[in-house]
């Protein structure tokens, strides 16, 4: 993504189309778009022709784009666990990682950033009926290996607002369900942790589309990307228009909710009654 929005910048600064760009590399725009959008995989010889065409022909600046566009070919550590995972998926623990900011509204059950091991392993279960007990291993593990992300040194910020169903609806039994609270309401004295219950007592509110995550990143250049999940695919969103609709969605939702620790008192109460 971050090569591609690059070689936008630079197509887009010496007027080039994307009909032209696609023809000095013998492909056609709807190639070019892909690329941009960061979609397709980048051969270095495509790169080093875009990179002539735009007139790049300063060697430190080619190199550094030259290197982008290796790094970007080269295959993340999900990757390893893609027989497991739906086709759509990898693609987003890849963003999630990249994210310096990650903004969720969850309602189906806990986000799996913030998921225990056994309650991942209830969640699971009850997605991949049928799976053999290592293919469910192996999910947990993956979501386990993505939690070390909000954990690191460089850890994104995490804003979270968990409707009050996803607290109530049970995975597992009543000791993994207490585990599960305890630990959320852990993780939310972390610095870079804001979480939020929206109470059932409030009513209806603004998240009545359903889950969504709103993934934003260090590059000024890098559009912000809506994450929607459905039952066979995924929806990524990056026009501004539509992240714009989200955004103010999570803003009224944050807005709406009791704040982090009045929701630290929910999660207790909560806890006391599994």
């Amino acid at each position: 993504m971050l090569l591609g929005s690059q070689l936008r910048r630079l197509r887009e600064a010496r007027g080039i189309t994307r009909e032209a760009a696609g023809y000095s590399i013998r492909a056609s725009e709807s190639k070019i778009s892909r690329m941009e959008l960061g979609r397709v995989s980048f051969k270095t010889r495509d790169v080093e022709d875009l990179l002539t065409l735009y007139g790049i022909s300063d060697e430190v600046e080619r190199e550094s784009l030259l290197s982008l566009a290796r790094e970007a070919n080269v295959a993340g550590w999900w990757h390893s666990y893609t027989d497991v995972l739906p086709s759509w998926f990898p693609t987003y623990v890849g963003l999630e990682g990249a994210a310096s900011l990650i903004r969720v509204y969850e309602v189906q059950f806990v986000h799996g950033l913030l998921q225990t091991e056994e309650y991942a392993r209830a969640v699971v279960r009850r997605g991949m009926k049928g799976a053999s007990p290592a293919d469910v291993e192996r999910r947990v593990a993956l979501r386990l290996e993505r939690q070390k992300h909000l954990l690191a040194d460089n850890a994104p910020e995490f804003h979270i607002v968990l409707d009050e169903a996803a607290l109530r609806r049970p995975y597992g039994d009543r000791d993994v369900m207490r585990g599960q609270l305890q630990h959320l309401i852990d993780v939310s004295e972390r610095p870079n942790v804001r979480l939020q219950v929206m109470p059932f007592s409030f009513g209806g509110h603004s998240g009545e589309s359903g889950a969504f995550t709103i993934l934003s990143f260090p590059d000024a250049d890098l559009s912000d990307v809506v994450y929607l999940e459905q039952l066979t695919s995924a929806l990524y969103l990056d026009k501004r228009e539509d992240v714009a609709q989200y955004e103010q969605a999570l803003k009224e939702l944050q807005q709406d909710s009791p704040g982090p620790d009045e929701s630290r008192d929910l999660l207790r109460g909560l806890r006391q009654l599994t």
